[in-house]
């Protein structure tokens, strides 16, 4: 597998180092962003394979950045894991209708287990 390149959108500093540490390690490329609205233009600027992207942030919501990058020609087709403290239900319904590939609660997931969820999905045919 080539190095994927993984964008974290996640305001909290602590959690989006955890992820860089834990994905360096396994020699991926890893940028962070801490709100949408840097998010977006590091999404725009990187091309990553794939999106850890939190939906409570300043600036510029997940839910409103996946909106964003929906939109766009160049991030349509990005797959965006929703990395969140809210449940599913509690996730904004626009969510639903963006193509997301899983949704992880933070609290459930270990870095190592987003690392082979990051895996299994990067490797899926594209449908």
């Amino acid at each position: 597998m080539i190095m994927p390149k993984i964008a974290v959108i996640e305001d909290d500093i602590a959690i989006a180092q955890m992820y860089r540490m834990k994905f360096e390690a396994l020699d991926w490329e890893v940028e962070t962003a801490n709100n949408g609205v840097f998010g977006l233009q590091l999404c725009e600027h990187m091309r990553p394979d794939i999106i850890l992207l939190d939906i409570m942030m300043p600036e510029m919501t997940g839910d409103e950045m996946l909106t964003k990058l929906r939109a766009t020609d160049w991030g349509r087709d990005i797959k965006v894991i929703i990395l969140t403290n809210m449940g599913e239900s509690e996730v904004p319904d626009v969510v639903k209708t963006l193509n997301v590939e899983a949704y992880i609660l933070k609290a459930d997931m270990t870095p190592r287990q987003v690392a082979e969820l990051i895996q299994k999905t990067l490797k899926e045919p594209e449908s």
